[in-house]
């Protein structure tokens, strides 16, 4: 039985995500656009197409046959996955009719291949080969922070929104008294607090070189308004050392400040020694806070929920992003993540190029 509606394919989408896999917005568009060329009636075209856009790992497939199979029904699952599959990284699609007319013979296929850069943009950081490491590093210059703004106190003149009563009246007062425009102000915006705590204690080990590296690159776009900690048995401000511009002696520096790399994790007590020094004079106030942790506390969970519930009273938003978030299978049952998720705004993946920039969409939207 065919199948039509944008709706039924995009639910399916959403169904995939909530089964554990990392479907971003992105990749259902990109899923969209492919059962739109292959056509909404072929079962095994709109399988393939959604294996190419919505799965990123060979462990991903088994999860997504089940989401299929459930969500389309129909004819069982072996039937489809037993045909050829198409060539890696190369989704092929016809152009032709949508009702399963087939290729014309002076009609070629659409082919979309995946660049190197690509793939490299959606694999986990801590599986990659030295060669890969080395060309993930040239990646992070093409990410573009943008800071949070906030409204200021001051007015700015502007074509619409509150009557500015001072300056119309004065504008009137020039004209000798004759009527004329209206005048308009609206709030002034400026850049809001980012301050950025990342754990480098040895279950992180394998993401702290990247997450240092986006702290960097989010410092470099606002210098004045960023701030970045790492944590680990104890805190350490690097703010300093990452406002370096060579990203390479950026994170040297920080590594000759920060004295616990790979080791335990307090995060508790990390927390509330921020807290405690700088948080309360201002630092946290009204801020974004991100902290980059997989959750593992080396002292017990009720210093960490009470330092996250401070920590969320003082903050604007509170965004806890774990590398393990985006995997399949991954559950937040973890004694740390229990303990901090009621005092978190947003909770997001951190283990890839393609997380990262979501991450930097959150903060530029908090």
């Amino acid at each position: 039985m065919p199948w039509s509606g944008e709706e039924t394919f995009l639910g399916f989408a959403r169904a995939v995500r909530a089964a554990g896999m990392p479907v971003t917005a992105h990749r259902e568009r990109t899923f969209l656009a492919a059962v739109a060329a292959v056509g909404a009636g072929d079962r095994a075209g709109v399988y393939w197409a959604g294996r190419a856009a919505l799965t990123t790992s060979a462990a991903d497939i088994g999860p997504y046959d089940a989401v299929f199979t459930s969500w389309f029904g129909g004819t069982p699952l072996d039937t489809v996955t037993t045909r050829e599959a198409p060539r890696a990284n190369v989704v092929q699609a016809s152009l032709g009719d949508s009702e399963g007319g087939g290729e014309s013979e002076d009609e070629d296929p659409v082919r979309a291949v995946a660049s190197p850069s690509e793939v490299l943009r959606h694999r986990d950081v801590a599986d990659l080969s030295v060669d890969d490491r080395a060309r993930l590093r040239q990646l992070f210059a093409t990410l573009r922070p943008r800071p949070p703004n906030r409204p200021a106190r001051r007015m700015n003149p502007a074509r619409r929104g509150r009557v500015d009563g001072p300056a119309t009246l004065r504008a009137q007062l020039r004209r000798m008294g004759e009527p004329g425009p209206v005048h308009h102000r609206r709030r002034r915006t400026q850049p809001r607090r980012v301050v950025l705590l990342v754990d480098v204690s040895g279950s992180m080990s394998a993401y702290a070189d990247a997450l240092l590296r986006l702290a960097h690159r989010v410092v470099r776009a606002s210098p004045r308004t960023t701030e970045v900690f790492t944590m680990g048995t104890r805190l350490t401000h690097v703010t300093r050392a990452l406002r370096e511009r060579d990203p390479d002696r950026a994170l040297l520096a920080a590594g000759e400040m920060v004295p616990d790399w790979s080791g335990g994790t307090r995060l508790g007590e990390a927390l509330g020694a921020f807290l405690d020094r700088w948080g309360r004079r201002g630092m946290a106030r009204r801020a974004v806070v991100v902290v980059f942790s997989d959750g593992w506390e080396r002292d017990g969970t009720e210093v960490l929920a009470e330092q996250m519930g401070r920590l969320q009273r003082l903050a604007h938003r509170v965004v806890w992003v774990n590398p393990h978030r985006g995997k399949a299978g991954y559950e937040p049952v973890q004694a740390g993540i229990v303990a901090a998720l009621p005092h978190c705004d947003d909770f997001v993946a951190g283990h890839s190029m393609a997380t990262f920039e979501e991450l930097l969409d959150v903060l530029a939207r908090a």
